[in-house]
Order: structure tokens, then C-alpha cells, then sequence
């Protein structure tokens, strides 16, 4: 555990299950570690990451060793827990608080975002819903852990999948929003159009969406598809880059998101995307050279962009290795670290 006395920056992860926000906090934290004295906080966090015990947050000093310390909220309730530190127990903090969400805030929210000292967007879309002033900086991946394959057989034979044919992916919460039954009902059709092809969904459906999980199945069941179609559990986040480098294509099917991460896994492991026109994905995915964007909700459209990928190899190579430059070229993880660590800086280096 780390010594909050030599910790200037604390980014809290108060959930306990696997989401976007705890994989940004997991991939960004150890990064911006070497350059910055940063430690998260929060329950079932990975061992080796620069941690501070929740139970000591109100015992830390009130100083770091740069004078106030930096707290990077990305939730409501961390917002809280920070402005609870600050005025409850007279912690010397500079708040920040990054917003993912494209949607109208509640009163509640308005009123926390209003306290923060400083405001990340992750995408000019969620800029646009703060009623304040904020600096946009876009989500980036580890390039070096999500990466293509070497051996794309030998690693399909590891991970208990065809080691020839397509393999088509769609990762994430199982759910109406995460638009997994679009994702089933066009998959239904281009396997049918593909007898070599394979499709994913690995996630987890939590206990109010597990009757539309088992319902996606009983549909795969009745098309004789349960072989070729397969519901994979969720993995942990440092293994999701082998089964994206799996792929040969992958599918974002949202019809709502607040940015949604998948897609740059996917290109950064040289597997193009199709995406809804959802959350970030329209400022994430090159269309006609990384992948394709189409309508949320729209089966038809899906069928006919994941049919035109798969019958034409030559542009799904071309694609493939367009994906991984995209990533190399705008979003890697290493540029969005240097960014928020300079909020830091600037905030560091205020008085008071």
C-alpha cells in the first residue's frame, strides 16, 4: 500500500464491478505513476497498482508534499466523497472531475460539477452537456498491450476458438442499451451468410438483464447457431486484449453510450470496427477506412456492413492495418495521460 503523506494526486474507483471508468482508472494510474505522485482508492483494485486503503482517507494528513492535493473524481458519488474530504474534514484538495455522459445532467450533478476546480470532457459530444467550461481530452489504449496478435491461430487454439474463419466480437454489459440484441439478430443472418464465421458476446449481465441474456441464447438455440454463436463470460481488463487480437472484425452496437472504449481496443489490435452513431464513436472510427458507422438499432444495416467487410478479405486487410495506425496516430494512452497529468500540474501549482 502507498503512503498517502507521499501521494499528490488520489483518482478513486468507488465500483466494484468492471466498467469503463475502472479500466480507464486501471490502464491510466500506473502510467501516469512515473511521472507524477498519483495512487487510486477503492475496493477490489489489482495488487500491484499504487493504492491507498479507503479506510485511511480520513486519517491522511492534510497536506500532500506539494501543498493541496489533487482528487480526480469520475463518478457522483466520488464527487462527494472528495467534497466530504475537503469541507468535512478539512483535507486541502483540488477537484477534478471527468465527464464521459451525453445526456442532460440531473440538478444533483450540475450542483457537484459546479465544485469541481477543474472539468474533463472525454469527447466534444459530452463537452457540449457541461453548462461550464471544460478541457477535452479523449480516452487512448495501452498500444503496447492491445496489439495484434503474433499468431492469431495458436492464439484462437488458446482460447478455445476456430482457429480458421472470421471471428466477429461484441464485448461489454449485456443489456438492451448496449444494443446486444441487435448485435444477436444481425449475427443470426451473417453467420447464415458465412458458415465459416464465428460471433462473440462476452459480458456480464447483471441480475435485472439476465432474463434478456437468456433470451438472446434461447434465440441462437432456435436457429441451431448455440456452437457459432457464442456468450462468453467477462474477462478481467488485463485479459481483454487477447480476445480482441482474436478478432478479424468488431462490432459496437450501442444504442446509447457515453463515450464507449471498445472500439479503440478493437483498432488497436488491427480489427476494424462497425459502429452505431452513438457516444464518441463517430469521432473514434474513420468510416470507410477503419470500419463503418450505421444507425443505432438498425439490424439490416449492421447485416449488410458486417456481409460487405467479410466478403471483400483485400479492403478487411486494408482496414485492419489502417485500424491500428488510427490508434497509433491519435489516441494512444500515453497522450491522454500526459493531458490530465498536466491539469494536475496547473492545479498543483495554485495556491490556496
Amino acid at each position: 500500500m502507498t503512503d498517502p503523506a507521499q501521494i499528490d494526486v488520489i483518482a478513486p474507483n468507488f465500483k466494484k464491478r468492471l466498467s469503463g471508468v475502472t479500466a480507464t482508472v486501471i490502464r491510466l494510474v500506473p502510467l501516469q505513476a512515473r511521472d507524477i505522485a498519483i495512487a487510486t482508492t477503492g475496493p477490489e483494485l489489482p495488487a500491484d497498482m499504487p493504492q491507498i486503503p479507503l479506510s485511511r482517507l480520513p486519517f491522511m494528513s492534510r497536506s500532500g508534499p506539494s501543498g493541496a492535493r489533487v482528487w480526480h473524481a469520475r463518478r457522483n458519488i466520488e464527487m462527494l466523497a472528495g467534497l466530504g474530504l475537503k469541507y468535512l474534514l478539512g483535507k486541502r484538495l483540488k477537484l477534478v472531475f471527468t465527464s464521459a455522459s451525453q445526456r442532460h445532467h440531473t440538478a444533483l450533478t450540475k450542483w457537484l460539477i459546479r465544485q469541481m476546480d477543474a472539468v474533463i470532457a472525454t469527447s466534444d459530444k459530452t463537452a457540449g452537456y457541461l453548462e461550464r467550461e471544460a478541457t477535452v481530452i479523449r480516452h487512448g489504449i495501452d498500444t503496447d498491450s492491445f496489439c495484434p496478435a503474433a499468431d492469431k491461430p495458436a492464439l484462437r487454439r488458446d482460447l478455445g476458438l476456430p482457429e480458421t474463419g472470421p471471428v466477429i466480437g461484441c464485448y461489454g454489459r449485456i443489456r438492451a442499451q448496449k444494443g446486444t440484441d441487435v448485435f444477436v439478430d444481425a449475427m443470426l443472418r451473417v453467420l447464415a451468410d458465412h458458415p465459416q464465421a464465428t460471433a462473440i458476446v462476452m459480458g456480464r449481465a447483471t441480475e435485472k438483464h439476465q432474463a434478456f441474456e437468456q433470451g438472446l441464447k434461447d434465440r441462437a438455440a432456435a436457429a441451431g447457431l448455440s456452437g457459432r454463436l457464442l456468450f462468453l463470460p467477462e474477462v478481467p481488463v488485463w485479459e481483454m486484449a487477447r480476445w480482441y487480437q482474436a478478432l478479424d472484425l468488431y462490432i459496437a452496437p450501442q444504442r446509447w453510450e457515453g463515450f464507449g472504449l471498445t472500439p479503440l481496443e478493437a483498432m488497436a489490435c488491427a480489427v476494424p470496427v462497425i459502429a452505431t452513431r452513438v457516444g464518441a464513436f463517430e469521432e473514434l472510427v474513420a468510416g470507410g477506412q477503419t470500419g463503418t458507422l450505421i444507425a443505432a438499432g438498425d439490424v439490416d444495416a449492421m447485416v449488410a456492413a458486417a456481409n460487405a467487410i467479410l466478403d471483400d478479405p483485400a479492403r478487411l486487410a486494408v482496414w485492419s492495418q489502417a485500424a491500428r495506425r488510427h490508434v497509433l496516430d491519435h489516441f494512444r494512452i500515453a497522450q491522454e495521460a500526459a493531458a490530465i497529468t498536466a491539469i494536475y500540474r496547473s492545479l498543483l501549482a495554485q495556491r490556496g
